[in-house]
């Protein structure tokens, strides 16, 4: 979906004009994917633009960029205030928010310490990633003939740019097979996540999300689920998943900061069904969360300092 441009992008402690933010053909990150990133929502509140647990976005930015021996060169309270001066400067009430951290130029090979570490927020308005007939009413999903990748391959807790070719590969996959979104399973065939997406089962009324050890990503949003589930009440399990409980749930449904709470409705042309009351009542208190209507989880949400 092409970028609505704005006015400003933040680029290593200073906001430039949209179109002057540009890199070096021959920047480190550009050859071998050497970045990590965020995504991260701001939500319209009635106190204001308010961003979703930025501090815990910004920490895991750093986090990964440990994984890739790339010091990051601000410190999270830089790119705390960072981040709103970029809302705040393109005059934006609810928006995207993508932190990256990367090598830049000045270094070719596979040894990149010797390449800058360079940092960059950029903010725009951005709607349902997977849309608001998915959100509504639920998504087609197919599992993916790509695996999720293992921790012996790559630093899977880090969020990093090159990573996620194996998530292109899979969305490229099952989307020109007619289907919505893609599920990735373990080496293994445990049950992974999706390309841009943590999931969740439930089944006789427990709600189950597979462990970090099979491959996920540690998501933000996932995390908040399990913490407002277990608030109201609903069993939550992390455990490891096999592709039959795809099909044999009673309710599915993605997490994920773009696509936010997403139920699956279809898995592999097994019908599951229109999202189930689990789904609904998770949504529902996300939705109160993000829009400032929630006392219990309202620390969630993040503002301007001072």
């Amino acid at each position: 979906m092409p970028l609505p441009e704005v006015e400003k992008i933040w680029m290593d402690g200073e906001l430039v004009p949209w179109a002057e933010a540009k890199v070096h053909v021959l920047t480190h990150a550009l050859h071998y994917g050497s970045g990590v990133f965020e995504g991260i929502r701001c939500y319209s509140t009635p106190k204001g633009p308010a961003v979703f647990r930025l501090e815990e976005h910004l920490k895991r930015l750093v986090r990964s960029a440990k994984l890739y021996y790339m010091p990051v060169p601000f410190t999270p309270e830089q790119l705390y205030d960072a981040t709103f001066a970029v809302i705040l400067a393109n005059g934006l009430d609810s928006c995207y928010v993508r932190p990256l951290v990367f090598r830049g130029y000045g270094e070719m090979g596979l040894f990149p310490l010797n390449a800058p570490v360079k940092v960059a927020i950029a903010a725009w308005p951005w709607g349902a990633y997977l849309g608001e007939e998915g959100i509504k009413h639920g998504i087609r999903a197919k599992v993916s003939s790509f695996q999720s990748l293992d921790h012996t391959a790559l630093a899977r807790a880090a969020k990093a740019t090159g990573q996620y070719l194996n998530s292109i590969l899979a969305k490229v996959e099952v989307t020109n097979a007619g289907y919505d979104e893609a599920i990735m399973l373990t080496g293994q065939g445990h049950v992974a996540e999706g390309s841009g997406e943590n999931i969740f089962v439930v089944r006789n009324g427990v709600l189950m999300t597979p462990p970090p050890s099979d491959g996920v990503l540690e998501g933000i949003t996932r995390a908040s689920v399990l913490q407002m589930a277990a608030a109201m009440g609903i069993p939550c399990q992390e455990r490891t998943l096999a592709r039959s409980d795809l099909v044999i749930a009673d309710e599915l449904f993605y997490t994920g900061t773009a696509a936010e709470i997403v139920p699956i409705r279809e898995v592999d042309d097994h019908l599951i069904g229109e999202p189930g009351p689990i789904t609904r009542r998770v949504q529902d208190r996300f939705r109160a969360v993000v829009e400032g209507r929630d006392e219990e989880f309202g620390y969630y949400m993040e503002y301007p300092r001072g």
